[in-house]
């Protein structure tokens, strides 16, 4: 798929849900992106199914899931969808720009809408994810566009390290593990 084509697709998203219910957010409900999909859909020969819109909506409502966590949102409603369905829904509204994915750390794929961006700041030992503005990074995008000629998107990005809290946590183990060896010696 062209960029023009995952543009348009996005466009008509953004259109659609851009109505005074939701001060031109993009995030109202459910029902305000079912003709920008289906418009889309129809455009490239292919169906609008509850199935697709589902994905779509459940995305939007859990706002970071993995394909496993949009499948037990659906199946809640509709039991039947299964998660094969849900990847294949996942990977479509990919391609047409309405839904991105990143990856968090180990396991699966995290999806989001297409205009949910952030920085993703993953803990490598709680697991924690925190977000932060993509705005952070700009003095390192205009270092590596300057010395090496490399455009960073970080529109939806995730950076691993270790949070605050654990950070804490680790201190004081390291002070309280000390304190017993100065003891014992």
């Amino acid at each position: 798929m062209t960029d023009r084509g995952a543009r348009t697709a996005r466009d008509d998203e953004r259109a659609a849900n851009d109505t005074p219910a939701d001060g031109g957010t993009g995030r109202g409900g459910a029902l305000e992106g079912k003709p920008a999909l289906r418009n889309t859909l129809h455009r490239r020969g292919m169906r609008m199914t509850p199935q697709r819109q589902l994905v779509l909506d459940s995305v939007r409502e859990l706002a970071h899931a993995t394909p496993e966590q949009v499948c037990k949102h659906i199946q809640r409603t509709a039991p039947t969808v299964n998660i094969t369905t849900v990847y294949r829904a996942l990977d479509l509204l990919e391609e047409l720009g309405l839904v991105r994915h990143t990856h968090l750390g180990h396991g699966a794929p995290t999806y989001s809408v297409e205009e949910h961006e952030h920085v993703h700041l993953v803990c490598h030992r709680c697991g924690d994810i925190d977000e932060v503005p993509c705005e952070l990074l700009d003095d390192l995008g205009e270092s590596l566009d300057r010395e090496r000629g490399f455009a960073l998107d970080a529109t939806h990005l995730a950076l691993s390290g270790t949070c605050g809290r654990c950070r804490t946590a680790e201190q004081e183990d390291r002070n309280a593990s000390e304190g017993r060896s100065h003891r014992d010696t």
